[in-house]
């Protein structure tokens, strides 16, 4: 399958010289984790729906529990029946905050 690599791995015509070693992190934190402390908005879960009443069950659980104003509740009603559940953004699949993260 790899007819040259016997060659290229005994003669050594492809090294590749590893002069330094990290013993920190702090190259790690030269990019940025978006994620991190992030607490997702009744939009993100709405964005997760498949259907306007998934959405609806959304929004009456985060009114129902103080996590969202009736009349933020009611504004998202109003866009989600005048609009439709794609009005939010598209769909967040299978992954999502995984492959923002870049951990998969």
């Amino acid at each position: 399958m790899f007819p040259n690599l016997t060659k290229e791995l005994e003669t050594g015509d492809a090294k590749v010289n590893i002069d330094s070693v990290r013993t920190d992190d702090e190259g790690e934190e030269t990019f940025p984790d978006k994620l991190r402390n992030y607490n997702p908005t009744v939009i993100d879960f709405v964005r997760r729906c498949d259907t306007e009443a998934q959405a609806e069950s959304i929004i009456a659980f985060l009114e129902t529990t103080g996590e969202l104003g009736t009349e933020r509740a009611e504004q998202l009603r109003k866009q989600l029946k005048q609009e439709g559940i794609r009005s939010f953004g598209l769909k967040k699949g299978d992954n999502y905050y995984f492959k923002q993260g870049r951990l998969c």
